[in-house]
């Protein structure tokens, strides 16, 4: 039997804190009274590599904040992230064209854009380069296209709607009458998890998540209701961290991907923050017991039962008394259970599967979590489900129109 270390006690009463949105919101106005006591301009800080398909997006949404809120911006050049916080750069510069394609198609932004990067490379400064990573590092973060302000990092215009939202707080919008009528519409934000209208029996997708991942779990919470209501069959890849295949995950992403996913759970209405990681043995148990729970056709309970406890109940997986509780709640036998989890051939079968999902996501190009697949079309992201939905109306014509 295992028992909780002092850590498990510990890391849900820290996390809760740490990721509360009462944090966040007093973390803003502290910076905000320093800003003003400072009598400084409020400067959004972006930090812009010249081949990064996203900060090319970033900087055609810039101009389109500057007529939407009194802001200036500060260019930051930077080169390419260290390979320890992009493990499969290439896999991520082969996808990253055809998801910025895909963006600038669903918001009115130019693809490609025509640039001479090649020579702009070679005018620039490489101690300015190394003087914007040093500062991009300082204040907290590791990718190119994403702007910083006052403490908080907004990546790609995927997350402007949250830098929006607190310029409109701070009272800098531009456009007062709407604001006053509460119609603050954030430039780039597609609705998600929309009704599906009609679609054949056995209409199926293809969802690879890791039990590790707050992104995965933030899914969970809203495609498993969703597909229940629409009648469409998921299938679920299991995948292992990449924390426990051997690729390493700076503390500066942990970081910011911990505020991030706060930050959209608390949007997408999603319990999050009262977390235990359940790296290491805690992922593997709860991994082992999918199968089992197929078996019983209760595999998306379960797993939700699992993300649920560890990422937002703060239940640490690794010990008896807490998995029982997430095997429980969602109709599945506990002694049966233990029984599973002293199986070695189903130690080696949940593996062996995990290893097919892993080899599966790579073929498809893609290699993070959550990821989703609809026959041709595969995305990563929790932000781009809408571009599966999208695919299953022009497949089988359902009335629903997605619309920015």
């Amino acid at each position: 039997m295992a028992f909780r270390s002092l850590k498990s006690w510990l890391m849900p009463v820290i996390s809760q804190q740490f990721l509360s949105r009462s944090r966040l919101l007093a973390l803003r106005e502290k910076a905000e009274v320093k800003r003003s006591g400072q009598q400084r301009p409020h400067v959004l800080h972006f930090f812009h590599e010249l081949e990064d398909p996203y900060s090319l997006l970033l900087a055609q949404a810039i101009p389109l904040l500057q007529n939407k809120f009194s802001i200036s911006v500060v260019q930051h050049l930077v080169g390419q992230p260290d390979s320890s916080a992009v493990p499969e750069r290439d896999k991520l510069k082969t996808y990253s064209q055809v998801d910025a394609a895909r963006l600038a198609q669903q918001y009115g932004l130019q693809w490609p854009v025509v640039t001479s990067a090649a020579t702009a490379r070679t005018q620039i400064n490489q101690e300015s380069l190394l003087t914007s990573h040093r500062l991009r590092s300082k204040w907290g973060h590791y990718l190119s296209g994403v702007i910083y302000y006052e403490g908080e990092w907004y990546w790609g215009i995927d997350r402007l709607h949250h830098l929006e939202d607190r310029l409109n707080a701070l009272g800098l919008s531009k456009q007062t009458h709407l604001a006053r009528e509460g119609q603050r519409a954030p430039l780039f934000l597609t609705p998600q998890f929309q009704s599906l209208g009609p679609v054949p029996e056995g209409t199926s997708i293809d969802f690879f998540l890791s039990l590790r991942s707050p992104y995965s779990a933030i899914s969970c919470a809203k495609l498993f209701p969703w597909a229940k209501a629409n009648g469409v069959q998921i299938n679920l890849r299991y995948v292992l961290p990449m924390v426990m295949r051997g690729l390493p995950v700076p503390a500066e992403k942990r970081k910011y991907i911990s505020l991030d996913a706060a930050r959209e759970a608390f949007v997408q209405g999603v319990p999050f923050g009262r977390l235990n990681d359940p790296v290491g043995k805690p992922t593997e148990r709860g991994l082992a017991l999918i199968p089992f729970a197929q078996m019983h056709e209760l595999a998306e309970d379960y797993v939700m039962s699992f993300m649920q406890g560890v990422w937002s109940e703060g239940l640490d997986a690794g010990t008896d008394a807490h998995l029982k509780i997430i095997v429980e709640r969602c109709g599945l036998h506990w002694q049966a259970a233990k029984d599973i989890l002293k199986s070695q051939s189903n130690d080696q079968h949940w593996r062996a599967v995990a290893e097919q999902n892993r080899q599966a996501l790579f073929a498809l190009g893609l290699w993070g979590v959550p990821s989703f697949k609809f026959e041709d079309t595969a995305v990563w992201g929790q932000d781009r489900f809408w571009v599966i939905e999208k695919a299953l109306h022009d497949k089988f014509n359902t009335a629903t129109t997605l619309s920015t």
